[in-house]
Formats: structure tokens, sequence, C-alpha cells
């Protein structure tokens, strides 16, 4: 049996903010409803990911805004992600290089942390 993760919730305070900013490092928006007043789901999906990220209004996501920060996404090139993160104005920190990888931190308007990885060559 195969389990695939394919949705990770991001808790957020501003849903448009956090959709724009998004869609500005590259996100896709896949879907943005209201299927009635109080709630609203958003879902993104990260180029070439099979998992994508949601926020919305309503979810009932207990985790508070700013405090997610155990997303890892790899990368083929982190000295190409940190330039393009940096390009369209996302505030990120510089290549931080170890053993196991190179390593690129961002955080979104809310203050939650993703860690981009470029995996190390395999002998």
């Amino acid at each position: 049996m195969d389990w695939k993760i394919e949705l990770i919730f991001v808790p957020v305070t501003d849903v448009d903010a956090a959709k724009e900013f998004y869609e500005r490092i590259g996100f896709h928006a896949d879907h943005d409803q209201v299927p009635f007043e109080g709630l609203r789901f958003v879902q993104m999906t990260p180029p070439g990911s099979a998992c994508s990220i949601a926020f919305g209004e309503g979810l009932g996501i207990t985790l508070e805004p700013g405090q997610q920060n155990t997303i890892q996404v790899v990368v083929p090139d982190a000295d190409e992600a940190l330039a393009h993160l940096r390009e369209v104005g996302a505030e990120a920190d510089g290549v931080d290089e170890q053993a196991w990888g190179r390593f690129v931190t961002f955080a979104d308007p809310d203050g939650n942390r993703w860690t981009l990885q470029e995996l190390p060559g395999r002998d």
C-alpha cells in the first residue's frame, strides 16, 4: 500500500497576501473556493511537486500563523533557488553548505519558514 503526502496546511493571517506571495514565488493556485460564508479554501502547488499546501479561513487549523517551520522541499540547485527568491522580492537566507546538502531558507509574510535542500551528489 502506497502512502502519499499530498496536502500540508499552512496557517496564515491574511489569505490574499499569502496567495499573492506564493504565486509570486512560483506556486500554482489550484483552488480558491468559498463554499459558504466563513469557509475559504486555497490550495497551491509548488512547480513540479506532487504535494500541495492549503490555507484559508474557517479550516480549523490549530497551528498559529508563523509557527509552521517543518516543510522541506528538494530543489535541483540551491543557488538558482536563492536567486529566484531574491529576484521576486522574497527575503531568503544565503546558501548553507552541509555534508548532507545545500540549504536555503525563507519565510512567507506570516513568518512560516521553509527550507529548500539541494541533495548532495551520490557516489
